[in-house]
């Protein structure tokens, strides 16, 4: 795992970054493009690269959002959804907003998504500008649920 959560504002009068985002992406080059956009948006961002430990990195900090991606090495993103919203880990919060991320676009995953209880689903490629609004919303929506 690589933690990326000490990126900082280049202005030190700008306000604290707006949330925790764990970043759940095998493919190197997404995974940094994404922590890039997020980062410039003043949020902190950790990466993950494996299915099998998803859950883990999940559990490890009070995340404000999870941005899942389907294809993982060993674990699905639809198996780690599946998992958060079990509510089987007392350090995981079903409801945590998970937006999942797919190169497929197929009605199929959106379903299957949909039907685990996916936040929000959004299919590759993406407008750097739609990936900062979905997850502005969902840290949104979280927190006045609470």
């Amino acid at each position: 795992m690589t933690d990326n959560s000490t990126a900082t504002s280049p202005d030190p009068a700008a306000p604290a970054p707006p949330g925790r985002v764990l970043l759940v992406e095998d493919e190197p080059n997404i995974a940094t493009a994404i922590a890039f956009i997020l980062q410039r948006d003043g949020w902190r961002v950790s990466t993950h690269s494996d299915g099998v430990t998803a859950l883990d990195a999940v559990a490890r900090a009070p995340w404000d959002v999870v941005v899942l991606d389907v294809m993982l090495p060993g674990k699905s993103g639809f198996d780690i959804l599946a998992g958060i919203r079990e509510g089987t880990r007392a350090e995981i919060d079903p409801g945590l907003p998970v937006l999942m991320l797919t190169a497929k676009g197929q009605a199929k995953d959106r379903e299957r998504a949909e039907a685990l209880g996916v936040t929000r689903f959004m299919t590759k490629p993406f407008s750097n500008q739609d990936l900062l609004a979905a997850v502005r919303e969902l840290a949104i929506s979280a927190q006045a649920a609470t």
